[in-house]
C-alpha cells in the first residue's frame, strides 16, 4: 500500500491546513518517505548504546559532530534529573546516577569520554581537541582532561530580572535532584487557573515601572554595541577556516557575536536584518510578536545558527518562527517565515544541512512542533517533515538540537521529558 493511502482523512487535513508537504512515518523504528524529493530517513534504534556507570542522561542543551571523525559531543542538563531518577546513588534501586555534563560517543554509540563542566545552553567543539560551551559565556575546554583554558569576557554584571549562571560545577548530595526538567516552565498555580500562563514560574510581586527603570539603566550602561557577552549564550559556532568563533548571546532578543578563535577576543556583531550593533533598538516594542504577525524588526529570542559551505549564516530566531540569512560580515540577504501560527516555544530551533556539496536541503529542528523540517535552501520552501510529538523511539518530546554528519547521518537532543539523543540514518 502507498504511503499516500496509509495517511488518515485527519492527517490529511492537518497537511491541507498547515499548506505543507510531510514525511509521513510508517512507525517507530520504519522508514519514513518523503514528498517533493525531500530526504528519506529511518530512525537507528541501536544508537546509542547504554550508558555506563548507572548514568541517565538529562536535558540535551548543545550537540555537536567532530570535525576529525564524526563523533557527538552531547551537552547535557545533569541537574534535570529528580530525586527518584538518582537512587542507585544511595543503593535503594538499580539506577541512577548523575551524568557528567559532556559525554562523548563514538559512531557505534558508545560513550568513549565525558568530562565535568558546569551547565550551559549551545555547544561546539573543533578539530584540534577543544570544546566551546555557552555558560554565562564562552568557556574553551581541552576535551581530554576538561581542563578550562580560556574564556570570552562578558559584562560583571546581569540584566536586572535575568537570574545568574553558576560559573562553577555545584555540589551533589548522592540522591538528591532538582525539580525536573519542566519545573521552571510550569505556570505558577493563579496563571494556570486563568489558561496557559506564562513561561518560566513567576517573579514574584516586583513593580513593574520600577524594574523597567532598572533594566533601562542597564541598557544604558551596556548599550548594543557592548563588545563582551550580556546575558545568556543560546549558540556557539566554531570557524576554523577564518579563526573565529560565532556565538549568539539573548541579549536585546539576540546578537551574533565574533571573537577571535585565538584570542577570543571581539571583532564584530550584527543583529536582525544585518543591523550593525549600533543600529540594535533597545525598545521592546521593536520585538513585539504575535504568531501570524508581522515579524519584529529585531530578534525575539532563542537564536540559533549555523554556517552553509558557501559562507551563508543561517540564523533560526526561534521565538518568531523565521530563519534569516547573512553573509559572514552581517549583510542580510533573505528571510524565511515557518509555521507562523506557532504560539510560544517558536517552530524554528537548530539549523543543519544535507551532505551534498551544495547542502541543497536545510535541516530545522522544532522543539514544539517536535518535527524536523526540510526545507529547499534556495528559497525556504517546506519539502517535508521528520517526526511528531511523543516519547517512542523515533519520536520527540521536546526536540531542542540537531547535528548532521558528513554522510548525512542526523543526530537530535531532546530537553523537557525527551531527555536523549537519538540518531536517524540517511535511506
Amino acid at each position: 500500500m502507498s504511503i499516500q493511502k496509509k495517511v488518515s482523512a485527519g492527517a490529511s487535513a492537518v497537511v491541507l491546513a498547515l499548506g505543507v508537504f510531510v514525511v509521513y512515518s510508517t512507525g517507530s523504528h520504519s522508514g519514513v518517505q518523503a514528498q517533493n524529493g525531500a530526504p528519506r530517513y529511518k530512525f537507528d534504534p541501536d544508537w546509542p548504546k547504554p550508558l555506563p556507570n548507572k548514568w541517565k542522561i538529562g536535558g540535551i542543551t548543545g550537540l555537536a559532530v567532530d570535525p576529525k571523525d564524526d563523533t557527538v559531543w552531547a551537552y547535557d542538563r545533569p541537574n534535570d534529573l529528580t530525586n527518584i531518577e538518582l537512587e542507585a546513588e544511595i543503593g535503594i534501586a538499580d539506577c541512577c546516577t548523575l551524568p557528567p555534563s559532556m559525554i562523548h560517543f563514538d559512531k557505534q554509540g558508545n560513550v568513549i569520554g565525558s568530562f565535568v563542566a558546569p551547565q550551559g545552553h549551545g555547544m561546539d567543539v573543533d578539530s584540534k581537541g577543544f570544546a566551546y560551551l555557552g555558560q554565562d559565556t564562552v568557556r574553551k575546554y581541552d576535551v581530554k582532561t576538561g581542563k578550562l583554558v580560556g574564556e570570552v569576557p562578558r559584562t560583571p554584571e546581569r540584566e536586572p530580572g535575568v537570574p545568574n549562571v553558576p560559573d562553577s560545577v555545584p555540589m551533589h548530595t548522592p540522591g538528591r535532584g532538582g525539580a525536573g526538567p519542566v519545573a521552571g516552565f510550569l505556570p505558577p498555580p493563579a496563571a494556570a487557573e486563568g489558561g496557559r500562563g506564562g513561561g518560566r514560574g513567576g517573579r514574584g510581586n516586583v513593580d513593574p515601572a520600577a524594574q523597567a527603570a532598572r533594566i533601562a539603566a542597564f541598557r544604558m550602561k551596556y548599550p548594543p554595541t557592548t563588545p563582551m557577552i550580556v546575558g545568556g549564550l543560546e549558540e556557539i559556532r566554531i570557524d576554523e577556516a577564518n579563526h573565529e568563533l560565532y556565538a549568539a548571546d539573548n541579549y536585546l532578543g539576540g546578537r551574533i557575536m565574533i571573537f577571535d578563535l585565538d584570542t577570543l577576543q571581539f571583532k564584530r556583531g550584527f543583529g536582525a536584518y544585518g543591523h550593525k550593533l549600533s543600529e540594535i533598538s533597545t525598545d521592546p516594542k521593536d520585538r513585539d510578536y504575535t504568531p501570524g504577525g508581522p515579524e519584529p524588526k529585531e530578534f525575539k529570542g532563542h537564536l540559533t545558527f549555523n554556517f552553509a559551505n558557501d559562507g551563508r549564516v543561517y540564523a533560526a530566531d526561534r521565538n518568531a518562527n523565521r530563519i534569516q540569512v547573512f553573509k559572514k560580515d552581517g549583510t542580510f540577504e533573505k528571510e524565511f517565515v515557518l509555521a507562523p501560527k506557532t504560539g510560544v516555544g517558536g517552530s524554528t530551533g537548530g539549523v543543519g544541512f544535507s551532505p551534498d556539496k551544495a547542502q541543497k536541503f536545510l535541516y530545522i529542528s522544532d522543539l514544539t512542533n517536535n518535527h524536523i523540517w526540510f526545507l529547499n535552501r534556495e528559497d525556504g520552501k517546506v519539502m517535508g517533515t521528520l517526526g511528531q510529538m511523543g516519547e517512542n523511539g523515533g519520536e520527540f518530546f521536546g526536540l531542542h538540537m540537531i547535528a548532521v554528519d558528513s554522510k548525512g547521518v542526523i543526530y537530535t537532543g531532546e530537553v523537557f521529558a525527551g531527555e536523549r539523543v537519538q540518531r536517524f540514518l540517511p535511506q
